[in-house]
């Protein structure tokens, strides 16, 4: 079909196969629901990260919270892992990996490279995430880890609290 296009109307053969019938119509190309593809599915890919990592989301597009029983500012004791047994407070939280970074837990060495002549190269030693369930809640009054509870004061207000100890967290 395309050599007979090409010998009627002069056009080469890529030319004449695109002025086909072939293609499809506006009209059907404007009902087909367009998705987030990737190279390994119609997950949405959010965020950094290789090709194959997707992360969960939600109807509006946006990453999944993961529900977690540490907050900012807890204090913790690693107990799993190469850091086990240290206790450290809570610096940032990540709800869409459910991960949190903890003072002086998991610190890496990255070699920093100068950026110009003048610049000396630099090793940097930072804490990088740990998973939240590797972490459990600390007293430091007792001494003790314990999991965390949720209790109604008589005020009404909702309060965690330490279930080993009773100590009310803030």
């Amino acid at each position: 079909m395309a050599s007979m296009l090409m010998s009627s109307r002069g056009l080469s053969a890529s030319a004449a196969f695109k002025s086909s019938s072939i293609a499809p119509r506006p009209s059907i190309i404007a009902r087909i629901p367009l998705t987030v593809t990737c190279a390994y599915g119609t997950t949405p890919k959010v965020g950094g990260g290789k090709r194959w990592e997707h992360t969960p989301v939600n109807s509006n597009g946006k990453p999944m919270k993961v529900g977690m029983h540490i907050k900012k500012g807890d204090t913790v004791q690693v107990i799993a892992g190469k850091d086990k047994g240290t206790v450290g407070t809570v610096v940032k939280v990540v709800t869409a990996t459910g991960k949190c970074i903890v003072e002086g837990v998991n610190i890496k060495t990255k070699h920093v490279a100068p950026r110009t002549e003048n610049e000396k190269g630099s090793i940097k030693k930072s804490e990088y995430p740990i998973h939240h369930s590797n972490v459990m809640l600390y007293s430091k009054e007792k001494g003790i880890r314990s999991r965390v509870g949720h209790k109604t004061t008589e005020e009404g207000k909702k309060v965690r609290y330490l279930l080993k100890t009773g100590e009310i967290l803030a």
